[in-house]
């Protein structure tokens, strides 16, 4: 431990510096993290003068308590131009410790934090998981980028691919929590982002198991085609049927892969598209909170409250701006796998009719041709199982273009 932080655990005292569910607050700084403007809440929370917090870097409320691989992520997502959020334990001045949600945006001149009160189950576990970390951050003398990477292996191992990713899933499940602690209306905006995320997640599932099919598929033609070879001359009518079924359920598996799946599609980055709209959204609404504080406030010592507010304003348009935009291409992806499905049905009308032909042909050959029955029919029970998927596909992403934010 550094003497700064040994400095930093000797002032903290154990005891929590309150604040109110229904209360917001917000801190802007330079680049350099400067704190340049403020409002009540934060001054009264961090227990400091806000007139002694301005001018002074905003690592005077960190707390030794957190791991640094949260700044790590936090600068880098803010340096490269993104918004982020994150737990945080904040350390007031008189050493006593307070818990926030922070989500933090790039703004003119700087950077803008404003933070919420964290009362979800997920809180609960994000507090565990914290002290784990630092703890092998001090044991093992682990750099910020050694941790970083360690936090984003455990969230993967939490279910979630990205830190953007638990980041949109932590401010929709903390502001969903606090509606229910203030006994508020549940957000509806916010509860159809979540369903939002939950129908990509099924149709993600869903494309990703249609593509095991067609990659399981792949081998029976090959089968059919040997042992044709076998029992008929070569060029017979069931070999060329085969060869025709092979050709065409490999186009099929081509084009979807071209057309849904490939690397130069969006459909991958559909669920990250309904977390950062979801985010954003929060994000918004947070600001647009900390801007009606500001109001109520009142004058506050060296803080310009209008000029706060049009930024605070500028902000949340810009945010609702980003989510609109999140959202018409989530249901441009949404459409896009409607129409591919079509597209995909009408294909197997052609397999299913070649299928039938090499069925036909095989009861023409007589008992010579029963050995390829089994096979036959394990190319019909494959398209069922395809069809049915396509089915479910059409269905959740109809249902993904249509729900409403």
């Amino acid at each position: 431990m550094s003497f700064e932080d040994r400095a930093l655990a000797a002032q903290s005292n154990g005891r929590e510096s309150a604040f109110a569910l229904d209360e917001v607050f917000f801190s802007r700084t330079d680049t350099r993290g400067v704190i340049t403007a403020g409002n009540a809440v934060f001054s009264r929370v961090a227990k400091h003068p806000l007139e002694e917090l301005l001018g002074a870097p905003h690592k005077i409320i960190r707390h030794p308590d957190m791991p640094r691989a949260v700044f790590q992520i936090l600068w880098d997502t803010i340096n490269a131009g993104g918004t982020v959020g994150a737990y945080v334990k904040n350390r007031a001045k008189d050493g006593s410790y307070y818990w926030v949600f922070a989500v933090v945006t790039p703004c003119d001149g700087g950077y803008l934090s404003a933070r919420i009160k964290p009362t979800s189950p997920l809180f609960k576990t994000v507090v565990q998981e914290y002290a784990t970390l630092r703890q092998a951050e001090q044991a093992e003398e682990l750099n910020p980028s050694a941790s970083a990477a360690r936090l984003l292996a455990r969230l993967k191992e939490l279910g979630f691919a990205t830190y953007n990713d638990f980041a949109g899933h932590a401010l929709a499940e903390e502001l969903l929590a606090r509606d229910v602690g203030l006994n508020r209306p549940a957000c509806p905006r916010l509860a159809a982002h979540r369903e939002m995320h939950s129908t990509a997640s099924q149709l993600f599932e869903e494309t990703e198991a249609l593509v095991q099919e067609f990659e399981s598929m792949r081998t029976i033609p090959h089968n059919l085609r040997v042992i044709a070879s076998r029992i008929e001359p070569a060029g017979g009518p069931v070999t060329v049927l085969s060869q025709n079924y092979s050709a065409m359920s490999r186009d099929m598996s081509n084009w979807f892969e071209a057309h849904v799946w490939g690397k130069d599609s969006n459909f991958r980055a559909i669920k990250g598209t309904v977390t950062a709209a979801t985010f954003v959204e929060g994000l918004a609404r947070i600001l647009t909170e900390c801007a009606r504080q500001l109001e109520q406030e009142g004058t506050v010592a060296a803080v310009d409250i209008p000029h706060e507010q049009g930024i605070l304003n500028q902000l949340t348009e810009e945010q609702f701006g980003k989510a609109r935009r999140s959202l018409q291409d989530i249901r441009f992806e949404a459409d896009r796998i409607q129409k591919a499905c079509q597209t995909l049905h009408r294909h197997f009308m052609a397999l299913t009719t070649t299928r039938v032909l090499c069925k036909i042909e095989c009861a023409r050959l007589g008992n010579v041709g029963e050995s390829l029955n089994s096979i036959i029919d394990e190319l019909g029970v494959f398209q069922d199982r395809i069809s049915t998927r396509l089915e479910q596909i059409t269905e959740l992403s109809t249902a993904l273009a249509s729900e409403e934010s």
